[in-house]
């Protein structure tokens, strides 16, 4: 919600505009800054503002940018409640000054950083706030703020690599798309308005595809009309959480079932898994309440599996057993986390078993592109070039009939 409240401080009576999730953070808020509240009004914003704004806070909350600038101070010597107060003061942006502003008055009343920060999960997600639970035990807030920003870079890696490999096949999908609906949505209605007066006999595929240009002539509005509905339907049900991990959780139960794409995207999911596992266990926390923090980073499926080994590591089961009997070890990583507990460095291994398999990833990754994208391009072709020929193949009959 947002507030605007009047308020007095250092300098006066001024109207200060507060983004929070009640009237009484926001005065918490307000406390932060050393103000003192006269007059509190919502300003919230109409409905279809806020549909079209979305989590303004948290997308504008850059965390690993927070992690490092925070690093930096800590690095050199200020304590944390001087380092938030500096961030604060230098921030212009509301929306994230409002966030700053809520650690700082959480901390103000004696809150531990990490319950400050899980008070905010939109913003601080559940391992980043379990990173800095272990750090308040071993008072290695900077260690533990290094390995996020370093699992949080390895992760951003990976995925800059599956985003870059599916930027060109995108275009070409989009502009064989497009390309496709101004043929039939445009050129064969013209077609198909021309070949109806000539009463000549045309081929039966050309027929079909004429019959749909006809269609389509006839029935312009209805079907202008049904795409925008279900452009804004889409745009709506991509806007909620929900449906976005319900699309998710079925296009990669549908990726899963493909030969080789299945298994890359299982190892994927594991490699995730290990990364932000071993990170914890580096950071100084027990396996157990680790393998709670990792349980929203993986499928349904694999959170089935997950729990199922939590539980066998709570009997008494060595974690590489319980992994293994679970599906959750593939060969390298069985053997990195034997070798794991055997020496004591659980965390390490399972990181290192993470880093082999980003790399194994990246090479399929790059293997793929160089053989799909070569496919894609004739099958666009393909389906472009017979709606052309189609269109034309009664102007061939008429060109030899006149011979």
């Amino acid at each position: 919600m947002n507030f605007a409240i009047r308020a007095i401080g250092p300098n006066g009576v001024k109207t200060i505009h507060i983004e929070a999730a009640s009237q009484e953070e926001a005065c918490r808020q307000l406390a932060a800054r050393e103000f003192r509240p006269l007059s509190v009004k919502t300003t919230d914003k109409p409905a279809w503002q806020q549909w079209i704004a979305g989590n303004s806070s948290a997308a504008a909350f850059d965390l690993p940018l927070f992690s490092q600038e925070l690093l930096a101070l800590l690095e050199a010597g200020l304590t944390l409640t001087e380092s938030l107060d500096a961030l604060y003061e230098k921030e212009r942006r509301p929306a994230v000054s409002n966030i700053l502003a809520g650690l700082r008055a959480r901390l103000a009343e004696g809150q531990r950083f990490a319950a400050a920060l899980a008070a905010q999960p939109e913003v601080f997600p559940p391992l980043y706030c379990g990173l800095m639970r272990a750090a308040e035990r071993t008072a290695s807030l900077d260690n533990s703020l290094a390995r996020y920003i370093e699992y949080r870079s390895r992760v951003d890696q990976v995925r800059r690599h599956v985003t870059q490999a599916m930027i060109y096949p995108a275009i070409l999908c989009g502009v064989g798309l497009l390309v496709s609906l101004f043929l039939l949505g445009y050129v064969v209605p013209s077609f198909s308005s021309v070949y109806q007066s000539s009463g000549r006999d045309i081929p039966l595929a050309s027929q079909l595809l004429l019959q749909w240009g006809r269609f389509v002539a006839d029935n312009a509005k209805m079907l202008g009309g049904g795409a925008l509905f279900a452009g804004l339907a889409a745009l709506w049900l991509i806007r909620k959480p929900q449906s976005r991990k319900t699309f998710s959780t079925g296009l990669s139960s549908l990726l899963r079932r493909l030969p080789q794409i299945g298994e890359r995207l299982q190892t994927f999911e594991l490699a995730r898994l290990y990364l932000a596992l071993g990170t914890l266990l580096e950071g100084g926390l027990p396996i157990l309440p680790a393998l709670v923090l990792c349980d929203g980073l993986v499928s349904p499926r694999t959170q089935l599996a997950l729990q199922q080994a939590a539980r066998r590591i709570n009997e008494g089961q060595p974690a590489s057993t319980a992994f293994d009997e679970a599906g959750l070890c593939t060969p390298v990583a069985l053997r990195l986390m034997r070798v794991g507990e055997r020496t004591g460095a659980q965390g390490d291994m399972l990181a290192r078993a993470a880093r082999f398999h980003d790399g194994e990833i990246e090479r399929f990754i790059a293997r793929f592109t160089r053989s799909f994208e070569p496919l894609l391009m004739a099958a666009i072709g393909i389906v472009i070039g017979g709606i052309v020929v189609l269109l034309y193949m009664p102007i061939f009959d008429l060109a030899g009939s006149f011979q």
